[in-house]
């Protein structure tokens, strides 16, 4: 709710720079918020009193319009992609693998590498794995080994997901501070309960009896 949707008697006031402004009337709020050129927003209906905050409306709603279209942008649907081997494989076969592999590992999808065995090819299965190996050591560079390779029937089966980055040092802080600013925006938001205060002593004086 914004402006005059707010029915509420009083709420507490949150300024737009964060800075708590205290509980107060409704419309004495809403006289700031005009005074300032800003919306009243409430964003927190369930407190007692309700929370508001001074801040532009519109521009608000556009950048969390705006952040929300760049997180689905950023959003890709994983799928899983084949190359076939096989037991005899030539080397130049291999190396187009290979490279149709990268293809589909830098663009993100995983890769399902497998192996048919035929007729009597079942019982050499070692070699079917020695190939496996081979082509997870030269596409170790740009994926890792999710399943290793295991025989299911007369086929040979190894999944392979893109490789994640490791984040150095100084993004890994900048991103700790971007946390904790964060909170401390979230916090200061939030409305602060008053603390309570002790409960006085009373001295109780005994009385002697003669």
């Amino acid at each position: 709710m914004i402006n005059e949707e707010i029915r509420d008697r009083e709420v507490r006031l949150i300024s737009a720079d964060g800075e708590q402004l205290g509980v107060m009337p409704t419309r004495q709020a809403m006289e700031m918020a005009e005074q300032a050129g800003l919306d009243l927003v409430k964003i927190a209906a369930n407190a007692q009193p309700p929370v508001c905050k001074l801040m532009d409306y519109d521009k608000h709603r556009y950048e969390q319009s705006k952040r929300e279209r760049d997180l689905r942008k950023n959003q890709r649907v994983v799928t899983l992609k084949e190359v076939q081997l096989s037991a005899t494989i030539e080397e130049n076969d291999v190396q187009t693998k290979f490279r149709n592999a990268v293809k589909f590992l830098q663009d993100g999808d995983k890769v399902k590498v497998s192996i048919r065995f035929r007729g009597r090819q079942i019982a050499h299965a070692d070699i079917g794995m020695k190939i496996m190996q081979d082509f997870a050591s030269r596409i170790e560079e740009y994926g890792t080994i999710e399943r290793r390779p295991m025989l299911e029937g007369r086929h040979m089966i190894m999944i392979l997901g893109p490789k994640v980055e490791k984040k150095s040092f100084a993004e890994k802080t900048q991103a700790r501070k971007e946390k904790h600013a964060a909170n401390q925006a979230e916090a200061a938001e939030a409305p602060k309960e008053p603390k309570p205060q002790p409960k006085k002593k009373v001295k109780r004086e005994s009385e002697n009896m003669i």
